[in-house]
């Protein structure tokens, strides 16, 4: 089956996918647990989703981990998502050791409100993967309209006067990621929650009712095997 995924990955459409990791907390509701359980639960769906997207070919994948607004959660919630962060870190930093993954780890949005113990591994891992080719970016305290505002500031210090398009892809987080293809949402709402609000111009949004818990490599196949069914006309006829 592993031979098989890997001849496949010389046919997959998508260079980049992005996952909004929705559903967590309805999860752990569903079974009478708090919502941490369900983070938990959740983390390591995101660790075979990472996987899978490896084993298909696909050169980047985003995954919107923890946004702007989600500051706004319960203390203990977000102390729980903390911690788990700071656990994915060290095991980013293991994956690493694991020359055969390839991982280039990205960390997208604002560093500064995080710990400086986390703010240190994620320099510390963005450092020592840079070499690494298949991306995977991480949004943490991010936002769409931060991220816009932050690279028409940048452009602004650099002296533009005139600012076009590629200037603004130049300057945003994902500036080194092939364009947005694909956005899968879990969860069952339809919207993009300020969410790569630029790169989602002309991709393809796919929306699914499970839950991300209970999302398996199997729900990835089957949104690469949607893409391949849709047609692109990136606003033409």
């Amino acid at each position: 089956m592993a031979n098989e995924i890997i001849d496949q990955s010389q046919q997959c459409p998508i260079k980049h996918i992005a996952f909004i990791m929705d559903g967590n907390g309805r999860w752990a509701k569903k079974r009478g647990m708090p919502r941490e359980y369900g983070h938990r639960k959740g983390a390591e769906v995101f660790k075979q989703v990472v996987d899978r997207c490896g084993q298909l070919g696909i050169e980047a994948a985003t995954f919107y981990v923890f946004s702007t607004e989600n500051w706004k959660r319960p203390e203990k919630e977000v102390s729980a998502l903390m911690k788990l962060l700071d656990e994915y870190l060290d095991d980013c930093e293991r994956q690493l050791l694991k020359k055969d993954k390839n991982i280039r780890f990205i960390f997208l949005g604002d560093k500064a409100p995080f710990s400086q113990s986390l703010r240190t591994k994620m320099e510390r891992i963005e450092r020592d993967s840079a070499a690494n080719t298949r991306i995977v970016n991480l949004a943490v305290n991010y936002g769409g309209r931060s991220e816009l505002t932050r690279a028409f500031n940048k452009l602004v210090q650099e002296g533009k006067r005139e600012i076009s398009e590629d200037d603004i892809t130049s300057a945003l987080y994902t500036s080194e990621s092939p364009e947005l293809d694909m956005v899968v949402r879990t969860g069952g709402d339809l919207r993009i929650s300020n969410f790569l609000l630029w790169q989602t111009a002309y991709a393809e949004l796919y929306f699914t009712d499970k839950l991300w818990p209970d999302l398996t490599p199997d729900d990835v196949d089957t949104a690469v095997e949607v893409f391949k069914g849709r047609q692109r006309r990136f606003g033409g006829a």
